[in-house]
C-alpha cells in the first residue's frame, strides 16, 4: 500500500517538475500565444454537443453560436494577422446572428421575432463586411451604378413616354 502512494506522489512530483522546467523554456508562453482562441472555441463547441446529445436546452445555443463564431474568427486572426480584423470585424455581428437564429431553429416554440431579428443581423453583418472587403472603392462604384440608374430612368422615361403618345393616336 506504501510502494502505491510513493508511486503517485513520484509521478505528481515529477510531473511538476516537468511543468516548472517547459514553463522556464518557453512550451507554455508559446502555446497560449498560439492556442488562446480554443479557450472561446471550445466552450462553444462543447455547448453544442451538450444541446444535440440532449442534455442542454435550446437556450445553450446562443452563446454556443456566438462563442464557436467568434473563437473561428479570433483563431483565424491570430494565425494569418490581425491586421484582417479591419475587414473582419462584420462577422462579431455574426456571431450574435448565428447565436440568435441557431436557437430559433432547434427552440420547440417558434419565436418569429428571433428569426427575423437573427436574419436582419446577419444580413446587415454580411453587407458590412462585402463593404469592409471593397473599401472605400465601393463608393465610387455605388455612385457611378446611382448616376447611370438615374441616366437611364431618365431617358428610358422619355422614349416610353413617347411611344405612348404616339401608339396612342393610331
Amino acid at each position: 500500500m506504501s510502494s502505491n502512494k510513493d508511486m503517485k506522489l513520484g509521478i505528481f512530483i515529477a510531473a511538476a517538475g516537468l511543468i516548472i522546467l517547459f514553463g522556464k523554456l518557453g512550451v507554455f508562453g508559446f502555446l497560449g500565444r498560439a492556442l488562446w482562441p480554443l479557450v472561446i472555441l471550445i466552450p462553444g463547441l462543447f455547448l453544442h454537443v451538450l444541446f444535440f446529445s440532449r442534455r442542454a436546452s435550446a437556450a445553450v445555443l446562443i452563446p454556443a453560436g456566438i462563442l464557436t463564431v467568434y473563437g473561428l474568427l479570433l483563431g483565424f486572426c491570430n494565425t494569418w494577422g490581425w491586421g484582417y480584423m479591419r475587414h473582419l470585424w462584420p462577422v462579431l455581428l455574426l456571431g450574435v446572428a448565428v447565436g440568435l437564429y441557431e436557437y430559433a431553429f432547434y427552440s420547440p416554440a417558434r419565436n418569429g421575432g428571433i428569426t427575423a431579428a437573427a436574419v436582419i443581423l446577419g444580413v446587415l453583418s454580411l453587407v458590412l463586411l462585402v463593404f469592409s472587403m471593397i473599401g472605400t472603392g465601393v463608393f465610387y462604384l455605388l455612385g457611378i451604378l446611382l448616376v447611370a440608374a438615374g441616366i437611364w430612368l431618365m431617358l428610358g422615361r422619355r422614349k416610353q413616354g413617347s411611344r405612348k403618345k404616339w401608339n396612342g393616336g393610331w
